[in-house]
């Protein structure tokens, strides 16, 4: 089983000055994307009992996750994110998120005994911005190497939701640094390591695990202590790219799970494998608008 934990959200995806709802939030595209690929998995969540939390609640189904656990928050709202894209083509997020229901999670609303056997377990970032998201997402953390699970975390830097860079990075490293199996993007990796390529910044980086690399429409690294191998992409006419580092890194988690299950070495060989199928559904996701 792969357990998904953290923001499940709207995204307010954008054309000229206009606004459209679509499911979103990292951790949970992650685990649709792993379930779409083969895995089983479920997700731990919650939503404000306001019209965006119920349009999630309305949506969720259509995913056909394992038992998934989205709570509703009565006092709070549900956190929005507003997506629009600069002259560039490149995304701008802007999030509604001041006191929302995302990262309000305790450890008594999870039952890890429903979820087993645990295999790996992803904990989405989103709620390390704040002091009781870092509080709880320690615990999980810790709850879940406790049983043999492999922490996945996505780094997903949002600078907008932090003081500064240094902030930022002071808190993703001491999460980083707990994971077995991490993705960044290329851009994510070159700021956090203040690194001007991409050998630079492997080569410095405190990090001994598994690291998948995106660099967008080219392809991905991967990267197993230190040894590394790039796998390109097949081009495709973008739509959106909302959601395709999603799509890449639950379908990587639902293949690495496979090996798991199979008792396979996570070797650089076996993993390069992973990249080529998780390129392909970083792809497929940036054909239509939305994350899903």
């Amino acid at each position: 089983m792969i357990l998904s934990v953290g923001e499940i959200l709207v995204d307010m995806i954008g054309v000229e000055n206009s606004f459209t709802m679509y499911v979103g939030g990292a951790p949970f595209n992650v685990a649709v994307n792993a379930k779409r690929a083969g895995a089983p998995v479920s997700f731990l969540g919650k939503v404000g009992d306001d019209v965006a939390g119920r349009f999630l609640l309305d949506k969720i189904p259509q995913f056909n996750l394992d038992n998934p656990i989205i709570l509703v928050d009565k006092k709070r709202n549900t956190t929005l994110a507003f997506v629009s894209h600069n002259k560039d083509g490149d995304r701008d997020f802007t999030f509604f998120r001041r006191d929302t229901a995302d990262f309000q999670l305790s450890m008594k609303e999870l039952d890890f005994d429903k979820v087993a056997p645990l295999k790996i377990l992803n904990v989405g970032t989103l709620m390390l911005s704040e002091k009781k998201g870092r509080k709880f997402a320690k615990s999980l953390v810790e709850e879940g190497k406790k049983i043999g699970a492999k922490i996945a975390i996505d780094g997903n830097f949002r600078d907008d939701l932090y003081q500064n860079r240094e902030e930022r990075n002071t808190v993703l490293r001491e999460f980083l640094l707990q994971a077995d199996i991490l993705k960044l993007s290329l851009d994510e990796l070159l700021d956090f390591q203040n690194a001007s390529s991409f050998e630079e910044a492997i080569d410095t980086i405190p990090f001994d695990k598994i690291i998948f690399i995106t660099d967008g429409a080219k392809g991905s690294w991967v990267v197993v202590n230190k040894e590394y191998v790039f796998t390109s992409s097949q081009p495709v006419k973008a739509v959106d790219t909302t959601g395709a580092g999603d799509a890449y890194f639950g379908t990587a988690l639902a293949y690495i799970h496979k090996l798991i299950e199979e008792e396979k070495p996570l070797t650089l060989e076996n993993l390069q494998e992973v990249a080529k199928v998780a390129n392909e559904a970083g792809c497929k996701a940036v054909l239509k608008k939305g994350a899903l």
